[in-house]
C-alpha cells in the first residue's frame, strides 16, 4: 500500500473527504520527522515506537575501489519497534508467512 491507497482507505474509514486524509498523513509524518530530529520517540500503544538512533562508524571497502578501504562515519537512522498487538496480530495471522531455514 502507497501512501495515495492509504489516504483513500483511511477517508473511507473515516467518511472524510480524502483530502483531509492526506493532510493528516502528511502532518503525521511532518510530526513524527520533528519530534525523532530533536531526540524524541513517538509511542503508538500497542502499535509501535519510532525513534532515532546512531548507528556507529565502521570501516568499510569502496565500492568503486574494492582494493580502497574507507571510514563510514556515524550517521544517526529512524528506527521503528513494533508494539505487543501489532506482533501478536501478525503472529495470529498463519500460514501466510515464509518460514525460516534454520542457519548452518
Amino acid at each position: 500500500m502507497n501512501k495515495a491507497e492509504l489516504a483513500l482507505r483511511l477517508s473511507e474509514k473515516l467518511n472524510t473527504p480524502k483530502k483531509l486524509a492526506e493532510e493528516f498523513i502528511e502532518a503525521f509524518e511532518e510530526l513524527v520527522t520533528k519530534t525523532l530530529t530533536q531526540d524524541g520517540e513517538v509511542t503508538i500503544a500497542g502499535f509501535g515506537t519510532f525513534s532515532a538512533r546512531v548507528r556507529a562508524g565502521r570501516a568499510g571497502v569502496n565500492p568503486q575501489n574494492p582494493s580502497e578501504k574507507i571510514q563510514i562515519p556515524p550517521v544517526r537512522v529512524p528506527k521503528f519497534k513494533a508494539g505487543k498487538s501489532l506482533k501478536d496480530a501478525l503472529k495470529a495471522k498463519t500460514g501466510t508467512s515464509t518460514p525460516v531455514a534454520p542457519a548452518v
